[in-house]
């Protein structure tokens, strides 16, 4: 259980909870073993007056008498058992929250490069079905175990000293039952197990089916996808099967023990009780108390399997909350950014690939400015604007903002000056309005719709029926390419960044709209860094600044004018794209 121990963080925040949570097993099972007393105290009362011991008058004062205790005693215990699972058991759904909260908050400091590294389903399982796990371990687990131990406390020594033989008699089927559920839910575990990985399969497949349904249209691939998923369905149909199995021997099991301890208590108490070794109430009380005891007994080998599960969990939860991202904020110090931009002699390799993406790569464009990156695809142009943002960090040479290095900068102010634009537009399954105000949050209808006109999409907007409250489908499905990216724009925009960052974010829309857009930027973001990446000469001949990327490598730098008077490639892409312009 050393993996567990990380939790102890966890029980000592709600230590007072959980102090009167054990509080309340404690004066439940005193209450419930009460109860049985007092059933016993009823049973002599009877005894007496069926002996004529007692008249009927005093028979009837004395029954009514333990009858209001007996329903005061069953009140409490009953009062009591809600207290501890209200105290305990909404204790671990806090602690579920605090677990997941610290998950997700790991899931946003780690680095871009564990996302490359981890599929989607596992970073999902840990936060839903390896949390879920250990929570049945804080919540149901500790409670069953308290109450068992508690129960046991104080049952077992009240039943010896009233009966020692019988006893030992009656506690012989317990370790039984105790064993066969934990084989039994040993066996629960593994085929569960099982079928939530074939689960996991299953939401996956249709994941990646309704994502790709058109594809899937495309090539009229409806016949094959469905056969795949009906062979994943009846396997996972097969799994849940052989689980079902298994679980149906629990209660039975646990029945038919129930009965055998029954059995021996009225067997061998009978015997002893005509032999007059015990009174007629302890062998009620011990029939009573053979099935309270039954349940805390079962619950050990099936809070044991609960434990190995949630240790299972935590150490993969441990193993992932350990890992430290590779990009660190080394300053909480404000460093406000004003957007002078230098690389000295910058090289990077990615670490998962081993591919040498930069070579020693060195420009400068100054606060204000705008510089255009061109390159074939794979010449490294989307990997200067990573860098910039310090997604990662560079392998040799130096990044500076304002002449200070990156490293040195507060990572969330370089950040929050940032307005990225990637290729490939992320659009969340929301309103347009919402996603616009991705990048300001408090931003007003009129800065949505001032920045939606500077990114020409606003009468795209307005035609919709639902206009600016229209809601996107998975990934901004329900919009074009090039509406997905000058929304994309105008959520950029509209956080006013020092450093616009724009990674061929033009490429699906027409050339009219192309220059609208970069005209608008012009204007709007006078003081602002813009960095264009892309594969079009209109797109960057207003540059102030072009650099043309090959193999990691700048091989020709200059503005429009310069480079289209050298032999090259910027010269080859302009005449090749007029020639283009001109058919």
């Amino acid at each position: 259980m050393k993996a567990l121990k990380t939790l102890n963080q966890y029980f000592l925040r709600y230590k007072w909870r959980l102090i009167l949570g054990i509080f309340s097993i404690i004066a439940a099972r005193f209450f419930a073993v009460t109860v049985v007393k007092l059933v016993g105290d009823s049973i002599d009362v009877i005894k007496e007056y069926c002996d004529i011991e007692i008249t009927y008058a005093q028979f009837i004062d004395d029954l009514q008498y333990y009858l209001l205790l007996l329903v005061g005693a069953v009140f409490l215990s009953g009062l009591f058992t809600f207290f501890m699972r209200q105290l305990i058991i909404v204790v671990s759904r806090y602690i579920e929250a605090d677990l997941k909260d610290d998950i997700y908050e790991q899931y946003q400091r780690l680095s871009l490069g564990f996302y490359k590294k981890n599929r989607t389903g596992d970073l999902m399982n840990r936060i839903s079905e390896d949390v879920g796990k250990v929570r049945m371990y804080v919540g149901p687990a500790v409670m069953y175990m308290l109450t068992a131990l508690v129960l046991f406390a104080t049952v077992i020594p009240y039943m010896y000293t009233d009966a020692p033989s019988l006893t030992l008699y009656t506690l012989i089927p317990l370790p039984v039952l105790s064993i066969a559920i934990y084989k039994l839910s040993r066996e629960i575990h593994k085929r569960s197990t099982i079928v939530q990985e074939y689960l996991s399969k299953l939401t996956t497949y249709t994941q990646e089916s309704f994502s790709g349904i058109s594809v899937i249209k495309a090539y009229a691939l409806e016949t094959n996808t469905h056969q795949g998923f009906t062979q994943l369905s009846d396997d996972s149909k097969d799994k849940n099967l052989d689980l079902v199995k298994v679980q149906a021997f629990f209660f039975p099991l646990m029945i038919g023990l129930i009965g055998a301890s029954n059995l021996l208590v009225i067997y061998i108490g009978g015997n002893q009780y005509i032999a007059g070794k015990i009174e007629i109430k302890t062998l009620v009380e011990f029939i009573i108390f053979v099935n309270m005891l039954t349940w805390p007994v079962a619950t050990v080998g099936w809070v044991t399997s609960i434990i190995k599960a949630a240790e299972a969990s935590q150490i993969r939860i441990n193993e992932f909350l350990k890992i430290e991202p590779e990009i660190q904020n080394n300053t909480q110090v404000a460093t406000p950014v004003k957007g002078k931009i230098t690389f000295d002699n910058v090289s990077f390799t990615y670490e998962d690939t081993n591919i040498t993406a930069l070579k020693n790569v060195s420009f400068s464009i100054d606060t204000g400015k705008t510089l255009a990156i061109i390159g074939r695809t794979g010449s490294g142009k989307s990997t200067i604007l990573e860098l910039i943002g310090r997604l990662y960090d560079v392998t040799s040479g130096e990044i500076c903002i304002d002449d200070t290095p990156l490293p040195e900068l507060n990572l969330n102010d370089l950040r929050t000056s940032i307005g990225y634009v990637p290729q490939d537009a992320f659009l969340f399954s929301d309103t347009i309005k919402e996603n616009i105000k991705f990048g300001a949050p408090n931003a007003t209808d009129e800065e949505v719709i001032t920045y939606a006109k500077a990114a020409a999409v606003h009468e795209n907007i307005i035609d919709f029926k639902e206009g600016y409250d229209t809601i996107l489908g998975e990934r901004g499905i329900t919009l074009s390419g090039g509406q997905k990216q000058r929304v994309s724009i105008a959520r950029a925009l509209i956080s006013k960044p020092k450093i616009i960052l724009l990674d061929d974010s033009l490429s699906a829309v027409d050339t009219e709209t192309e220059e609208q857009i970069l005209e608008s930027l012009h204007q709007i973001s006078e003081d602002t860094t813009t960095i264009i990446v892309s594969h079009r000469i209109s797109s960057a001949k207003n540059a102030d600044e072009i650099i043309i990327l090959d193999d990691g490598k700048i091989i020709q730098q200059g503005s429009h004018n310069q480079l289209i008077k050298q032999e090259g490639y910027y010269k080859e892409l302009y005449l090749k794209q007029l020639d283009e312009k001109e058919m």
